[in-house]
């Protein structure tokens, strides 16, 4: 029974991340589902549906009961104007605000394309803007392929509701969303030499060469700090101060969500390197259009499996 129920892990915490846009949280609802199911198992009966059914039935009420009262998650682009390079960063802001990091591993299944894309930063802030119910239906119908009658099914409501929902929450997420991209893979060629040269660049403190590789309206931010630029001049201006720490620091690659990142790592007092943030980028164009770091390694580092 524990095997037949540990099998759906990583899928159970993929959906719960993009409902919840924690890894933390993600991880607390997938574990508390399967907790669930272990205890109601002898009540499950397999003539109304297959367990995975079952599975993402729990999974959604417990992530609907934990939405209840959370403020929306977001990014540091949403949550105000762009900042100026030189500027203070100003105090931290409450972890329950931010859209937290995950490692693929945790969170996809399998290696497809637009289930990828769907775990990015950006769709997830996206889906935040969504009511927990609408964002529920968009999750099982856009991303998973659910039916609108096996989403209404799990969802307790009619098809004519989940359409309508579906309707509302497509509108929303074109307004906020990054276009999904499902032709994008993470060996190509042209984009792996982009990130070896960024990441040579960035080790050289080379910021000239860096610069050259962003996007023009490329964006950068360092949560928890409501503190973000947009534009390669201000980014080069931030990276050419003389009090930036980042001469010295490594990236090692790292794979979190669906996305080119690293852990940025730093020498500690003997000279050994450490990480120090978790660094996602995302890529677009043959170029980076948004770099987000992370802060708090020691934290974030249970999310990543060695």
């Amino acid at each position: 029974m524990v095997d037949r129920l540990e099998r759906h892990r990583t899928e159970l915490t993929g959906y719960c991340y993009r409902m919840l846009g924690s890894g933390f949280e993600a991880e607390d609802a997938a574990q508390e589902t399967l907790i669930r199911a272990w205890r109601a198992y002898d009540r499950y009966d397999e003539r109304r549906g297959t367990l995975r059914v079952w599975l993402y039935r729990i999974a959604t009420n417990v992530c609907l009961d934990m939405l209840r009262s959370a403020q929306r998650r977001a990014l540091a682009v949403d949550l105000g104007p762009a900042s100026q390079a030189g500027a203070p960063l100003g105090p931290p802001i409450a972890d329950e605000r931010w859209i937290h990091p995950i490692s693929d591993a945790r969170a996809l299944p399998e290696d497809v394309a637009v289930r990828r894309e769907t775990i990015r930063l950006a769709f997830v802030a996206a889906l935040q803007h969504l009511p927990p119910r609408q964002r529920a239906a968009l999750i099982l119908c856009d991303v998973l392929c659910w039916t609108a009658r096996e989403t209404a099914d799990l969802l307790d409501t009619t098809v004519a509701s989940v359409n309508s929902a579906l309707q509302r929450a497509r509108a929303t997420m074109r307004a906020a969303a990054p276009t999904l991209d499902a032709d994008r893979r993470p060996d190509d060629a042209a984009r792996r030499d982009l990130l070896d040269r960024y990441c040579a660049a960035f080790e050289r403190h080379d910021v000239d060469t860096l610069v050259s590789l962003l996007h023009e309206d490329v964006t950068m931010s360092m949560p928890p700090f409501a503190w973000w630029l947009r534009g390669r001049d201000q980014i080069r201006l931030a990276m050419s101060d003389p009090a930036a720490a980042c001469a010295g620091a490594r990236l090692r690659p790292v794979a979190a969500n669906g996305s080119p990142a690293f852990w940025q790592t730093r020498p500690d007092a003997d000279g050994a390197h450490r990480p120090f943030a978790l660094v996602v980028l995302d890529v677009a164009d043959g170029a980076i259009t948004d770099i987000v770091t992370f802060l708090g390694a020691e934290r974030l580092a249970p999310l990543f499996p060695a």
